[in-house]
């Protein structure tokens, strides 16, 4: 359960709640431009765009959540269950990358969209995971710069590359779904409701009252139409403050109050933590379930071969 939102003003705020019933293990993780970065099956990349995000790092490897690269390039992995399948081999023609390979190799090669929609389209994701004691996620992801965003997944039918025009993510179910949901609440405004009711006299019983029916619970779709919605009639000033703040207020508005979900496994799921990357100045701004104070980490060492490494 999570949700990722692009806030574009003169630059890419890219956000993301992850939300969660466990610990995942997740540190700030900025990767230089040296650090050796192996795949299974796309050889290495001994050069790449510098990284910063959330990662879990095992064996000296960053398994990246959510990050950044140099370049403004930003890119999120999401849960993804039931829908999620992950290829047995790569066509000849076809780059073999794992799910946990995506988002490093990715962001490590490409400077924007238009360049990360190429290398994907000739991009085949498998099924290996990264050691027998850590399985594979079932994931999908959104890639996105200050010029838009679109969303890959890998299911029975292969992988999509699909535009996003909302500039969001959740989980379940695959996103064209999610594009015909959002239809159903075109008529919402942030204008009180007009009484078209001529032989009715009714008043306007209170503010806000032009976005009844927007969806205010927890699942996949609803917290997709919500932050839509907040992000689309988003208004803030022009100060980097500003953005930042105004990308944790329409997260907070899909956020989870630890008792308010409980999982399958009878776990609270809660929003454990919510960022913010100031893409074209590679900021990553975060704040935690029980620390409420944004704070931030830059991307300011690029060369190198060694991770920085900040708990959250």
């Amino acid at each position: 359960m999570c949700t990722v939102i692009t806030l574009v003003k003169n630059g890419l705020f890219f956000g993301r709640n992850m939300d969660i019933d466990y610990d995942p293990g997740l540190k700030i993780i900025a990767m230089p431009r040296e650090f050796p970065l192996t795949t299974k099956r796309a050889g290495a990349l001994l050069k790449h765009y510098a990284i910063i995000g959330a990662a879990r790092v095992e064996d000296g490897y960053p398994l990246y959540a959510e990050a950044c690269n140099e370049k403004g390039l930003c890119m999120a992995g999401l849960n993804f269950p039931f829908n999620a399948k992950y290829a047995d081999r790569a066509e000849k023609e076809k780059i073999a990358v794992t799910p946990y390979e995506l988002i490093p190799y990715v962001l490590g090669k490409c400077a924007d969209i238009a360049e990360a929609r190429k290398l994907l389209e000739n991009t085949e994701i498998i099924g290996i995971p990264f050691k027998e004691s850590l399985p594979l996620a079932p994931l999908h992801w959104i890639v996105a710069d200050r010029s838009g965003s679109f969303v890959i997944e890998r299911t029975d039918k292969g992988v999509s590359l699909y535009d996003d025009p909302c500039g969001v993510l959740t989980n379940n179910p695959p996103f064209p779904s999610h594009l015909e949901n959002i239809e159903r609440y075109k008529a919402l405004s942030v204008e009180n409701s007009k009484n078209t009711c001529s032989r009715v006299d009714y008043s306007t019983f209170s503010e806000g009252e032009g976005a009844l029916g927007l969806p205010g619970d927890f699942s996949s779709p609803s917290r997709f139409v919500k932050a839509w919605f907040c992000l689309k009639n988003s208004v803030c000033g022009e100060s980097m403050t500003e953005k930042v703040a105004q990308t944790f207020r329409i997260l907070n508005a899909v956020a989870m109050t630890k008792g308010s979900v409980v999982t399958r496994s009878g776990n609270l799921d809660q929003t454990t933590y919510s960022c913010c990357i100031d893409a074209e100045r590679g900021i990553y701004y975060y704040k935690t379930y029980d620390m409420l104070n944004i704070q931030s980490v830059s991307i300011d060492k690029t060369d190198g071969t060694d991770l920085t490494v900040k708990p959250f």
